[in-house]
C-alpha cells in the first residue's frame, strides 16, 4: 500500500473520530446543541429542527421512588421447595411491574433466618398505593351460572303446593287457549289482558322475528310447521311455563354451514399440544393432505392426520354453525365456498386447516306472538342458598386478556381467551345455559351477567361494563399477570424522595468533572502532544460511553456512576502504558514512527491482561450480583470495553496521523524526544 493510500485512510479515520465525537456529544447533551440551533434560527432564520431529547434512566437512589419489602408465607409449601416457590413469586411480581410500566425495577429475593423476603425497588413511582395494590393482590376471576339446585328436598306440603300451582296454571292456560279459538277473538287483546310475560304483554304478546338460535327453542320448532296467522292448537311448554303461540310471516334468517376439517398445528400455535411440526412443516403437511383429499376419503384423512383433539370422537365433523361461531379466518374461507368444495390450507391461530364444506342452508325466522302462563319450579318455593353456583371455569384457564371495543357501540371491553381446557369448559357452560345468564365475577363481585344467545365454542368471552380505557387496561394487566404461587405480606414500605437524588447527582457530577479535568491536565503537562491526543480520545470515550448508556437504557445509580468514573481512570491507564512504552522505544534510539508502532504492540499485552481480568470480574458481578452491585458492574464493564477501543484504536489513529508532521527523528520536545535525549546525556 502506498504512502498516499495510508495517508488517505488516516484522514478518513480522523474524520470518523470527529464525526463520532460530534454525534455522541449531541446524543448525550441535545439541550446544549438545541440552544445553539435556537440562536442560529433567531439570527439567520433558517428554521433548523431540534435534536430529539432523551433522558438518562436514573435508579431509585437518584430518581426517587418506592422501596417495598414483602415476606412470603411458605407455611403450606412442601419442605425444600420454598426457594422455588419464592422465585415463582418474584417472576409474577416482575410481570406485574412490567404492566405498571416501571422501567428498570429491581426485584430480588433474600432469606432472613427462616423467612423468605422479596425486595422491590420501583424508580420514579409516585403512586405507591397503586404499586402495592398491583403487586400484592390477585384478581379472582370466576364464571358462575344460575343456581337452580334447592338447598334441600321439598317437603310433602311444599311439593303439594308446587303441584297445585302448576296444575292451576295449566287449567288457566287451557282456558286462555279456548278463548283464542272463539270466533272474532283477538289474540293480541287476550295477551295484553292475561299474558304473564311482562316484556311482551303490553305489545300484544309480540316477540318479533324468532330464529333457530334464539332462547325460544320450543316455540321455533312449532313455528316451522305452522301456517301464517295460525294459533297453536295445544299448549307449548318450556322452562317458563305454558305458551299459546301465534305465527306471523317468515323471512330469511342466518346462513348456516355444515363442514368437516383437518387441523395441522405447529409449535407455538394456540392450544397446540404436539411438537411434531414447525410452521413451515405444518404448511407443507396441510398442502399434502389438501392435494389428496376428496369427499370420500376426508373422514379417514382426518382420523389419521388431524391434530384436533376431538377428531377421535367426530372424525373432524364440525356440524352446523352460523357466522360468529368460528374464528374470522375460518369463516372467511368457508362461507363463500361452494357446497362440496374442499378448501385449504387456511391459516388460523390454531394452525393450518383443510376444510370440507359439506352443505349449507339458510334458516328461517318466524314472526311470533305469545300468551304465557308462568309455572313454578322447586327453586321458586325453596330458593337456593346462593343465586349463583360455581362452574369449572376460572381465571386459571385464562390464556390471555386484551382491551377491545364493541364494533357497534364503541364501548370499552376486556376480551378473554381461554386455554384448551377452558375452551371446553366455556363451550359446555354456554351450551347448557342458552337463554340463561352466565355471570362473570371479579374479586367476588359480579361485573357482567350476559344472557347466552348461542353456544360459544371458540374459547372467547367478553367482560362488559362501564369501563374507562385506563380501567380496562388495568384489569387486563392484572388478569394477564396471573396468581401468586404463595401469599405475600407487605412488611416494609419506604418512599425515597427525588431531592436526595438531585443532591446525589450534583455531587457525583461535580466530583467526576473535577477528577476528569485533573487527569486531563496531568496528561497534558506530563506527556505534551501525546497527552493532548489522549485527552481528545478520553473526551470521545466519555461521550461515547454516556451515549451508549442512554441508547441501551442503562440505569444510572450512584454505584453505576462510580463504576463509570473508575473506568475513566482505567482508560487513562491504558494511554499511560502506551506512552511509557513509547518513551522506552525512543530511548533505545528508534525513530518516532517505529517507536509509536512498537509502543502499541508491546503495551497491548499488559492492557489486554489487566482489562480482561476486570471484565471477567464484572461479568461475575452482573451474573450473581443484585441491585446497586449489578449497576456498578454493568457501567464498569461497558466503560472498560470502550476504553480499550479508545486507547488502542482512537489514540493510535491520531498518533499515526501526526507523526509525519515532525522532522526530527525522535519527534523533538513536543513529542518527548528532546527530553529523553537530555536524560541520556
Amino acid at each position: 500500500m502506498t504512502k498516499a493510500n495510508i495517508r488517505g485512510k488516516l484522514r478518513w479515520g480522523i474524520f470518523g473520530i470527529i464525526a463520532l465525537l460530534f454525534i455522541s456529544s449531541v446524543f448525550v447533551s441535545p439541550q446544549f446543541f438545541n440552544k445553539g440551533i435556537d440562536w442560529v434560527n433567531t439570527t439567520v432564520k433558517l428554521g433548523l429542527p431540534h435534536f430529539p431529547e432523551k433522558q438518562f434512566r436514573l435508579g431509585l437512589d437518584l430518581q426517587g421512588g418506592a422501596h417495598l419489602v414483602y415476606e412470603a408465607d411458605t407455611s403450606n409449601i412442601q419442605a425444600g421447595e420454598e426457594g422455588a416457590a419464592v422465585e415463582g413469586v418474584r417472576d409474577v411480581i416482575e410481570k406485574r411491574i412490567n404492566g405498571l410500566g416501571v422501567s428498570e425495577a429491581q426485584v430480588q429475593t433474600t432469606e432472613v433466618g427462616n423467612a423468605h423476603r422479596i425486595i422491590i425497588e420501583l424508580p420514579g413511582v409516585s403512586d405507591v398505593d397503586q404499586a402495592i395494590a398491583m403487586i400484592g393482590t390477585t384478581p379472582i376471576l370466576e364464571f358462575k351460572e344460575i343456581n337452580n339446585e334447592p338447598a334441600r328436598e321439598l317437603t310433602a306440603d311444599e311439593q303439594k303446593e308446587l303441584d297445585t300451582y302448576n296444575k292451576e296454571a295449566k287449567i288457566k292456560a287451557n282456558d286462555l287457549l279456548k278463548k283464542t279459538k272463539v270466533k272474532n277473538s283477538v289474540f293480541e287483546d287476550i295477551a295484553r289482558e292475561s299474558s304473564e310475560d311482562e316484556n311482551s304483554k303490553n305489545n300484544g304478546g309480540y316477540l318479533d322475528y324468532v330464529g333457530s338460535s334464539s332462547v325460544y327453542t320450543e316455540l321455533y320448532d312449532w313455528a316451522k310447521t305452522a301456517k301464517v296467522n295460525e294459533v297453536s292448537k295445544t299448549l307449548i311448554e318450556n322452562t317458563e311455563g305454558f305458551n299459546i303461540v301465534k305465527r306471523g310471516e317468515e323471512r330469511e334468517g342466518q346462513k348456516e354451514v355444515e363442514a368437516s376439517h383437518i387441523l395441522i398445528c405447529y409449535t407455538g400455535a394456540t392450544n397446540c399440544n404436539t411438537e411434531n411440526f414447525t410452521k413451515e412443516q405444518a404448511l407443507a403437511k396441510a398442502q399434502e393432505i389438501y392435494d389428496q383429499a376428496t369427499a370420500d376419503n376426508f373422514a379417514e384423512l382426518a382420523k389419521t392426520n388431524s391434530t384436533d383433539p376431538s377428531v377421535a370422537q367426530n372424525s373432524g365433523e364440525l356440524g352446523w354453525f352460523s357466522a360468529g361461531m368460528m374464528v374470522t379466518e375460518f369463516e372467511n374461507a368457508i362461507f363463500p365456498a361452494e357446497k362440496g368444495q374442499i378448501i385449504g390450507p387456511v391459516e388460523t391461530q390454531f394452525g393450518y386447516h383443510v376444510i370440507f364444506k359439506k352443505d349449507e342452508r339458510t334458516t328461517k325466522e318466524y314472526e311470533m306472538w305469545r300468551i304465557l302462563v308462568n309455572t313454578k319450579s322447586s327453586t321458586d318455593i325453596l330458593p337456593p342458598q346462593e343465586p349463583w353456583k360455581n362452574t369449572s371455569l376460572s381465571g386459571k384457564n385464562l390464556e390471555r386478556s386484551e382491551v377491545v371495543s364493541d364494533g357497534q357501540t364503541g364501548a370499552i371491553q376486556v376480551a378473554l381467551n381461554f386455554d384448551s381446557e377452558g375452551k371446553d369448559f366455556f363451550a359446555d357452560i354456554t351450551k347448557r345455559n342458552v337463554g340463561q345468564q352466565v355471570a362473570i365475577f371479579l374479586d367476588n363481585e359480579i361485573i357482567s351477567a350476559p344472557v347466552v344467545q348461542v353456544a360459544i365454542t371458540d374459547g372467547r368471552a367478553v367482560i362488559t361494563g362501564s369501563f374507562t380505557l385506563q380501567e380496562a387496561r388495568l384489569l387486563s394487566q392484572r388478569l394477564n399477570a396471573g396468581a401468586l404461587p404463595v401469599p405475600v405480606n407487605l412488611i416494609s414500605q419506604q418512599t425515597v424522595g427525588a431531592s436526595l437524588g438531585d443532591r446525589s447527582v450534583s455531587s457525583s457530577l461535580y466530583a467526576g468533572i473535577v477528577g476528569v479535568i485533573l487527569v486531563m491536565l496531568f496528561m497534558l503537562f506530563y506527556y505534551r502532544l501525546p497527552g493532548l491526543l489522549s485527552v481528545i480520545a478520553l473526551s470521545l470515550y466519555i461521550t461515547l460511553t454516556l451515549a451508549i448508556f442512554k441508547l441501551i437504557g442503562v440505569t444510572l445509580t450512584l454505584a453505576g456512576i462510580a463504576g463509570f468514573i473508575l473506568s475513566i481512570g482505567m482508560a487513562v491507564d491504558a494511554n499511560v502504558l502506551i506512552f511509557e512504552r513509547l518513551k522506552e522505544e525512543l530511548r533505545s534510539g528508534k525513530s518516532l514512527k517505529a517507536a509509536v508502532e512498537e509502543g502499541f504492540k508491546r503495551a497491548w499485552s499488559s492492557i489486554f491482561d489487566g482489562n480482561m481480568s476486570t471484565l471477567i470480574t464484572c461479568l461475575l458481578l452482573i451474573w450473581f450480583g443484585t441491585s446497586f452491585v449489578k449497576g456498578f458492574a454493568i457501567t464498569l464493564f461497558l466503560g472498560v470495553s470502550l476504553s480499550m477501543f479508545s486507547a488502542i484504536i482512537i489514540t493510535r489513529v491520531m498518533l499515526r496521523f501526526v507523526v509525519p508532521w515532525f522532522k526530527k527523528r525522535d519527534g523533538g520536545w513536543l513529542f518527548l524526544g528532546t527530553f529523553i535525549n537530555n536524560e541520556k546525556e
